[in-house]
């Protein structure tokens, strides 16, 4: 974070000081809300969670080097008190981006948010100093302490943005303006909590209502192939740049394909020229993403043959996001259970089945190792139905369903669409799945791990890659 005194940051957040020898004093350091991750100079925001309240280690924090606590009471030690340490940490986060001047790139979708971040954060460090969201720290904490994390150096700052319904992405834009706003798709996750496909596109649609007028340098950038996503064009003050595989699409692809390990290649057009693409991550939906992030990095002044160059070089930065590791015996284990919903678990098929070509070849099997896809509400069974169903119409080797009731419907639809053997089964927890399949993999094979996050199935890819013998397995 930039340096501020603490009197500044009382100001700023509308705290009062207490404990505290010299305002004069300024925080140099990080802000965290976790004790144990507290540096010399940082600042401590105490966050009263249900099970933890950060109040009751704020002595910790202080012994540890922070300077002062945000907190909402008196606690004996430099503390700003505020009335709600979020709203203070979001006014913070504001005070600090508007100081700095850097451009805000805002992005938001269904899926492929996380992917197409990493991908903008990596083609941007290419012109400038760059700092982006960690993971899928998305909400209203995450959010502003990614923000905060921005230097005097920082020039161009990548904010991911997460909505649970109507107003979050409304909030979270007003903590840390965007002039460029991105909007990749609207899916059908956390469709239960929004109840359509239209509020979705509702709420993802308040990034583009916020950016400035285009005469104040405002950039809506959008895919065109969505057409709930196109349709926002209508509903900003922006400038509107599309991208995509339409034709109209100012920034396209052209020549889209696979590579025999499946990984994506294809012609990347522009304004400005056009170049070669072959990306290092895997699976033709990489496409959409790589142009959302072209798009991006055009607009702030990268030239083609820069912006082709870096998505070809660029991989994958946050964890269990197909991640792609084989090991000594020829096993390859593709680590995807992050998050999952519908399209997500779709295109994660296409890409294992697009990857086990060249295994097929040589003996080896594609293994569909999925679970529940969680907040899908009254479509959760049509959902699973569909998913297991497609499995079987890409050919996939072997699924094997892992959970509860949800995951039992990921069997079923691949038992009605013609699953009746051994092509399909049905576990109850991760560790029977990794029973399973210790029992039953051979050198060859291709494992896709995916579910939503609060199953747990990277427990199931690092017990396959534990197996292995340790330093012999080798990474792509």
């Amino acid at each position: 974070m930039i340096a501020l005194s603490l009197a500044e940051i009382a100001g700023i957040v509308g705290g009062q000081s207490y404990d505290i020898p010299d305002p004069a004093v300024r925080v140099t350091g990080s802000v965290v809300i976790d004790s144990r991750r507290v540096e010399p100079g940082g600042l401590f925001a105490a966050f009263a969670g249900e099970r933890v309240d950060g109040h009751d280690y704020a002595r910790g924090a202080v012994e540890a080097g922070a300077v002062a606590v945000l907190a909402t009471r008196p606690l004996g030690v430099p503390a700003i008190v505020v009335d709600d340490v979020q709203t203070a940490l979001g006014a913070l986060a504001r005070a600090v981006v508007e100081r700095l001047g850097t451009h805000v790139v805002a992005l938001t979708g269904s899926a492929g948010k996380t992917s197409t971040k990493d991908l903008i954060a990596q083609l941007l460090q290419h012109k400038a100093p760059t700092v982006w969201t960690p993971g899928s720290l998305n909400n209203e904490i995450g959010l502003p302490l990614t923000a905060l994390t921005a230097t005097e150096e920082t020039r161009h700052l990548v904010l991911e943005m997460g909505a649970r319904g109507i107003g979050h992405i409304r909030y979270l834009t007003g903590l840390t303006p965007p002039r460029i706003g991105l909007v990749l798709n609207v899916g059908t996750a956390h469709i239960g909590e929004f109840g359509g496909r239209e509020q979705i596109a509702r709420a993802k649609g308040e990034l583009v209502e916020s950016l400035p007028p285009a005469d104040r340098g405002g950039v809506a950038i959008l895919n065109a192939d969505d057409p709930l996503v196109r349709e926002m064009a209508s509903r900003t003050r922006a400038r509107v740049v599309l991208f995509g595989e339409d034709p109209e699409a100012p920034v396209r692809a052209g020549n889209v394909r696979l590579t025999p390990d499946g990984r994506p290649a294809f012609r990347l057009y522009t304004p400005t020229g056009c170049g070669d693409v072959t990306l290092r991550l895997y699976g033709e939906h990489h496409v959409s993403n790589a142009l959302a992030a072209a798009a991006v990095a055009h607009e702030l002044g990268m030239s083609v043959d820069e912006i082709a160059t870096a998505l070809s070089g660029a991989g994958t930065l946050s964890r269990w996001r197909m991640e792609v590791t084989e090991r000594p015996d020829g096993v390859t284990i593709v680590n995807d259970a992050y998050n999952a919903n519908p399209e997500s678990m779709r295109a994660a098929l296409r890409a294992l089945v697009a990857m086990g070509g060249p295994a097929r070849e040589r003996g080896g099997r594609t293994w569909a190792v999925l679970g529940t896809m969680a907040e899908l509400g009254d479509d959760a069974l049509a959902e699973h139905d569909a998913v297991g169903r497609l499995a079987v119409r890409l050919n996939v080797s072997k699924l094997v369903a892992v959970g509860g009731r949800e995951a039992s419907w990921l069997r079923l639809g691949a038992y009605n669409e013609g699953s009746w053997g051994e092509e399909s089964v049905h576990v109850s927890d991760a560790q029977a799945a990794v029973d399973l399949l210790r029992s039953e993999l051979r050198p060859g094979d291709v494992v896709l791990v995916k579910a939503s996050r609060s199953v747990g199935l990277e427990r199931v890819a690092q017990a396959l890659l534990d197996d292995a013998t340790e330093g012999e397995v080798a990474g792509r």
